[in-house]
C-alpha cells in the first residue's frame, strides 16, 4: 500500500489532499502543530496516522517520519511539503517576529522536510517530493512580499532537487495554486479582490494526485510545475512570453 506524509495536514489543502489519497486506499499520515485539529482528524479518520510536527524543528521532522514509517514498513512514496503561513500587509508594517516566523515555516520548514525525508524517499522506488508553491512566485507580489519571496525559494528548491535527486529515482514537483478557499486567503491583500478566491482545496488536492501519477510526457519533459486553475495557467504562461515591463504592468494592475 503506497503512503503519503502531509505536513500541515489537519486543515485546508493538506486535509483535502489527505482525503483525496485516503479515498484511493493510501496509507495517510497527517502531521500538524494544531492539536485540536489533529484530534478531530483522528476522530473522523481513525485509520489515518496523525502526529504533532513543528516544521521548523529538524528533530521533530526526524521523529515524525520515524513514527510514520514504522506503520509502513519503512515505505514513503510521497512527502507533501504542505505546511505554510501567510502574513499580509506592507513590509514596513509587519513585525520582524512575523517576518521571521513566516520565513522559518515557509522556507526553512520546507527545506528541513526535504532533507529529513530523503533517505526514506530514496529507499522507495519511484517516490515523490511534492512542494506546495504558489502563483505569487510568478512575479513578486506587494502586500504579501515575504510570502511571495518564500514561494520563489520553493520554486528554486524544487528545480534544484529535481536535478539533484533524479539519480535516486525521486521525482520532485511543485504545485502552483492561486488564492484558494482556505484561511490563508482571508486577508487584505489586494489581489484577493482583483482575482477573487476561486480555487477549492479539493482542486489543489486533485493536482497533487495528478502530479504523483505523471503521464509519459510529464516524465519525458521532466515536468516540475503543476498549475492549479485557469488564472494561474494564463498568468504563468504569459510571464514566460511577454516582455518584463508588460509582466510588471499586469501584476501592478492585479495588486491595485
Amino acid at each position: 500500500m503506497p503512503s503519503i506524509f502531509i505536513s500541515g495536514g489537519a486543515a485546508g489543502i493538506g486535509l483535502a489532499t489527505a482525503e483525496r489519497f485516503g479515498r484511493e486506499g493510501w496509507t495517510v499520515g497527517v502531521y500538524d502543530v494544531n492539536a485540536e485539529a489533529l484530534a478531530k482528524v483522528k476522530a473522523d479518520h481513525p485509520d489515518w496516522i496523525v502526529g504533532t510536527l513543528d516544521v521548523r524543528d529538524e528533530k521533530q521532522w526526524a521523529d515524525a517520519l520515524t513514527e510514520f514509517t514504522s506503520h509502513t514498513d519503512g515505505r514513503l512514496d510521497v512527502l507533501d511539503n504542505n505546511a505554510g503561513i501567510l502574513v499580509a500587509g506592507a513590509l514596513d508594517q509587519i513585525s520582524p517576529e512575523a517576518v521571521k516566523r513566516q520565513i522559518d515555516i515557509d522556507v526553512l520548514g520546507v527545506t528541513l522536510g526535504a532533507q529529513a525525508a530523503f533517505s526514506y524517499l530514496k529507499a522507495t522506488p519511484g517516490s515523490h517530493l511534492v512542494n506546495i508553491a504558489s502563483a505569487s512566485a510568478i512575479y513578486g507580489q506587494p502586500d504579501i512580499a515575504t510570502y511571495s519571496a518564500s514561494k520563489f525559494y520553493v520554486a528554486g528548491l524544487t528545480e534544484a532537487l529535481e536535478l539533484e535527486w533524479e539519480p535516486h529515482d525521486i521525482r520532485v514537483v511543485g504545485i502552483w495554486p492561486l488564492w484558494a478557499k482556505t484561511p490563508l486567503a482571508e486577508n487584505d491583500a489586494k489581489s484577493t479582490k482583483t482575482l477573487g478566491v476561486r480555487i477549492t482545496p479539493e482542486q489543489v488536492a486533485d493536482k497533487v494526485w495528478e502530479s504523483v501519477h505523471p503521464t509519459r510526457q510529464d516524465k519525458l519533459l521532466h515536468r516540475t510545475s503543476y498549475s492549479v486553475g485557469t488564472q494561474t495557467l494564463v498568468l504563468g504562461n504569459a510571464a514566460k512570453f511577454i516582455p518584463n515591463f508588460l509582466n510588471r504592468a499586469v501584476n501592478k494592475l492585479i495588486a491595485q
